[in-house]
């Protein structure tokens, strides 16, 4: 891997090459392209063989009887199941998160579905994290349990003893086959330590015999400033759509880990049709030569906000930005984890529904939408979109409450920012607050 002969080179003598230098080269050589410095898009449906026999070897790989000889994915059959585009961003993607390996696929919620149905059986338990984002909150608790999957959860990630809890009450219920996570959680930014969960799960193997396979969403600190593999997580997924496409104009998704524990996610990944197209995947290449300078620029201005938005004039704010979370466990586990903040963060003000919306009316830069990680700031209430399928009691033991509002600040100027929210704040609470 590490040849200067290769386009996977990643040293230069004895020196190791960053993640932001491979980027814009690794897994692609312009000889194989006419010389063009910058991956062309294949768009084709099939590809041809050599000969009839390389064609047989080749759904030897795919179909998994066979290892491919490189430990790679084996040779081009059908863009359903891989491509050009595909694979280089793979191979790069992988290099980000720390793994040997990922799988792109056409959303993040097809990564994750995917994930749980490759590893995951009628009479199996899955214990998750909480909160966690809507649509996987709304698949594993809605759709999980009708295919007689029970479900477990926790919500305080920092302390050992209740991920035990809850393990040994999903391990009471059926095979304990998954521990699905989501640190930080969106959109509350509360943490799981990896540490304590191991040691929870060590536990849980020595009382069961089995060690369930541990997955962590790592969409709104990853790849950048969390690399969640390399700390004992068994699968990293992401929604692509957000920070690492980060510019709200495709949507795509993707896990990471060890080969041998992305094979059977593979193959459900060709089998139910859930590859990314070759034009969405140049548009990610093209995507993570900028996304470290991106998430950096985004989490200074992030911060500065997030500062304003705490000592505003106009009303209290509770700030769920991970450096003002004034929890002295928590911050040793995020000094611990992470790298940096962020640039996702909610606020929380005793108010109702109705003034919330005044005040996202009120705003001229922020556009009111959901997703989040691209170059424009965006705001929601989580409550009434995102989290709205989920139930109530559980939204409010998560704390999305109709006071709570989300940021995803992007790359304008950080006093522009402010100035829109200054102007929204004094709108609302200000005359909410003389009334």
């Amino acid at each position: 891997m590490s040849s200067d002969n290769t386009y996977k080179k990643t040293k230069i003598g004895q020196h190791t090459l960053k993640p932001e230098t491979l980027m814009m080269s690794y897994g692609y050589d312009p000889k194989f392209s006419e010389g063009s410095v910058k991956p062309p898009v294949f768009l084709t449906s099939t590809f041809s063989y050599a000969t009839p026999e390389e064609g047989e070897e080749f759904f030897h790989v795919m179909a998994g009887r066979k290892e491919a000889p490189d430990d790679g994915v084996g040779g081009l059959i059908y863009s359903r199941f891989n491509h050009p585009n595909v694979e280089i961003i793979e191979d790069r993607l992988a290099l980000m998160e720390g793994a040997e390996s990922a799988i792109m696929f056409s959303s993040g919620m097809g990564a994750i579905s995917s994930t749980l149905l490759a590893y995951l059986r009628p009479g199996d338990v899955i214990v998750q994290s909480a909160p966690l984002y809507g649509g996987t909150e709304t698949l594993i608790r809605k759709f999980l349990p009708e295919f007689n999957i029970e479900t477990e959860d926790f919500d305080n990630g920092l302390d050992k003893e209740a991920m035990l809890e809850a393990f040994r009450a999903g391990a009471k219920k059926g095979r304990l086959a998954m521990v699905f996570i989501e640190t930080p959680s969106n959109p509350t930014n509360t943490m799981v330590d990896f540490v304590a969960l191991n040691e929870a799960l060590d536990i849980i193997e020595e009382e069961t015999g089995q060690r369930p396979v541990t997955v962590c969403d790592n969409t709104l600190l990853g790849p950048v400033f969390q690399q969640v593999v390399p700390q004992g997580i068994d699968i990293a997924v992401y929604s692509v759509t957000k920070y690492i496409g980060g510019h709200s104009d495709l949507v795509a998704g993707a896990v990471c880990g060890a080969r041998k524990v992305l094979k059977p996610i593979r193959s459900v990944r060709g089998a139910l049709g859930l590859n990314l197209d070759p034009h969405t995947s140049w548009m990610i290449s093209r995507s993570l030569e900028t996304l470290t300078i991106r998430m950096q620029r985004a989490e200074d201005s992030g911060r500065k906000v997030a500062q304003w938005i705490a000592e505003n004039p106009y009303i209290s704010a509770r700030v769920t930005h991970p450096d003002f979370i004034d929890d002295p466990q928590y911050k040793e586990v995020y000094k611990r984890q992470c790298s940096g903040a962020g640039s996702t963060f909610s606020f929380v003000v005793n108010a109702p529904k109705s003034e919330v919306f005044k005040f996202i009316n009120a705003l001229s830069i922020f556009k009111s939408a959901v997703s989040l990680g691209g170059s424009e700031s965006l705001i929601c209430h989580p409550a009434s979109t995102t989290h709205s399928g989920v139930a109530q009691e559980l939204r409010a033991k998560a704390g999305v409450t109709d006071g709570l509002v989300r940021l995803s600040i992007g790359l304008e100027h950080p006093e522009d920012l402010i100035a829109d929210l200054d102007n929204a704040f004094k709108m609302v609470f200000k005359e909410a607050k003389a009334a």
